[in-house]
């Protein structure tokens, strides 16, 4: 098997002899890459974001922001990255780089101050300055949207980016002011040709092992003759395990580019949406064909950790707050698991089976998560959290309601962070069918969903608070679906 290689700003390097775990911003840093900086080791900041070059959607490659923060840096073997120093432009011997017209911009427009957010900001700016229609929405803002700029950027793009100096206006103005690519950008032209394919890693060093098998059966196997290994796909959570609790495995197993985990599709019944999409993928692929996910996606923490975080990671930890869990439980979806036995299809009303377990058994992946089909046509999700983006559920609900005639064929109710695992609210869901969508319904149900799970009290929030969302909750769906606030 070939060595563990990585291009980084168009030079390959081995990743010898860095330890498995050592994440890709520690690698970078010890080349001296030091634009790559470390500010939470979380991927709340931003300030590690680099460029890996992915499957594109509308091209053959789009340049993607990660944290190099959470990532191992084995997981990017056989793959392409650019820094922040690989965004400037090699000047004549003797004479200084020219900087890349996102450095430009954020220069002349007093976009950093002390400047150790800086780099991170840049990256995840390039990612959005060369996303492949962003140009073709020019024009379209009317300067009453604050976070879409007339040039098509969308400052979504920068949401797990954290200044605490220079302020956001003129980072801003910045990102609000870069033009199109030219035609001899080369990060632009390199979008044309196809990004590095999946390569089968074996990277070992001492006593650890970071693994990524070429297919599904051999990961399979895997799995079974190391029941031990920690599976990976975007490392969003366990590079948190890793930084912050010094957490260290024997073997980690990655998935995220097995093309059986990969793909999504339409059937006349059902949605098959592949474990090791990112959200990212997910959300461009649907391009809003699914609604209650398409108010999941702006919600779940920052654009980039949707780029590299996955449902089947975000359900196989079995968190009772993550955000997926209620949508997909209002959705009345299921997962598929395999083994090197075959497959079953599980509800997912039926997967979690106490605080961060499920009936997922030892050796088994999550394949897919399937999505039934036709949908409810009224849906909603409503996360209630101390900041409006990327931070953790203090409670999360999903709805999905088929009213015809004033009268409720049918509701759906996931819930998060209000019990030790995430549940459905199926006495509020038997309260509502078969009543009228009227104010006076409403009311009951909404006080039977306060009384829902067992919410607690921690630094989040109250249990009494949560309790009182949740009730809010469905007042805020009925009012929004009648244009008058409840009596």
């Amino acid at each position: 098997m070939v060595a563990a290689r990585i291009t980084v700003n168009g030079e390959e390097t081995p990743i010898s002899p860095a330890a498995p775990h050592t994440t890709a911003l520690d690698f970078l840093r010890e080349r001296g890459l030091t634009g790559t900086k470390e500010g939470c080791a979380e991927g709340e900041c931003g300030a590690c974001s680099v460029l890996v070059a992915r499957p594109g959607t509308d091209k053959p490659t789009d340049w993607v922001a990660v944290n190099a923060c959470l990532v191992p840096v084995a997981a990017l073997d056989g793959q392409e990255i650019v820094t922040s120093e690989g965004l400037a432009t090699a000047g004549a011997p003797g004479t200084p780089p020219t900087l890349h017209p996102v450095q430009e911009e954020m220069a002349v427009r007093g976009g950093s101050q002390c400047g150790y957010c800086t780099p991170g900001f840049v990256c995840s700016m390039a990612a959005e300055y060369y996303r492949p229609d962003r140009c073709a929405h020019a024009g379209e803002a009317d300067g009453a949207d604050p976070e879409h700029g007339p040039n098509g950027f969308d400052l979504h793009a920068l949401s797990g980016n954290l200044c605490r100096c220079t302020g956001y206006r003129p980072i801003r103005d910045a990102a609000f002011a870069v033009g199109a690519p030219a035609e001899d950008d080369p990060l632009a032209r390199r979008r044309e040709q196809a990004p590095p394919e999946p390569v089968a890693t074996a990277y070992t060093q001492g006593d650890s092992a970071f693994l990524r098998p070429g297919t599904l059966a051999e990961a399979l196997r895997l799995l079974r003759e190391r029941p031990d290994a920690v599976v990976v796909a975007g490392s969003t959570d366990w590079g948190v395990e890793v930084n912050i609790h010094s957490r260290r495995a024997g073997c980690v197993v990655a998935v995220d580019r097995l093309p059986e985990l990969r793909g999504l599709r339409v059937a006349s019944d059902h949605i098959e949406i592949g474990a090791a999409l990112t959200l990212t993928e997910i959300e461009r692929r649907l391009d809003g064909g699914v609604p209650l996910l398409a108010e999941l996606f702006p919600q779940f923490a920052s654009r980039l950790i949707r780029n590299s975080a996955t449902l089947g990671g975000n359900l196989g930890t079995g968190s009772p707050i993550g955000d997926s869990a209620p949508v997909l439980l209002a959705l009345e979806a299921s997962v598929v698991l395999a083994d090197a036995d075959g497959e079953r299809e599980v509800p997912l009303a039926d997967y979690f089976t106490g605080y961060r377990r499920s009936v997922r058994r030892p050796g088994e992946l999550i394949r897919s998560v399937r999505v039934p089909l036709p949908l409810s046509p009224v849906a909603a999700f409503h996360k209630i959290a101390k900041r409006r983006f990327d931070d953790i559920s203090s409670v999360a609900v999903a709805f999905a309601l088929d009213i015809e005639d004033g009268i409720v064929r049918k509701a759906r109710i996931g819930l998060g962070g209000v019990a030790a695992t995430p549940l459905r609210a199926l006495a509020v869901e038997a309260a509502l069918e078969g009543g009228p969508w009227t104010a006076e319904t409403v009311e009951a149900a909404a006080r039977l969903l306060r009384a829902q799970g067992t919410p607690m009290n921690d630094h989040r929030a109250s249990a009494g608070y949560r309790s009182a969302m949740l009730g809010q909750s469905l007042r805020k769906l009925y009012a929004r679906t009648t244009e008058a606030v409840p009596s």
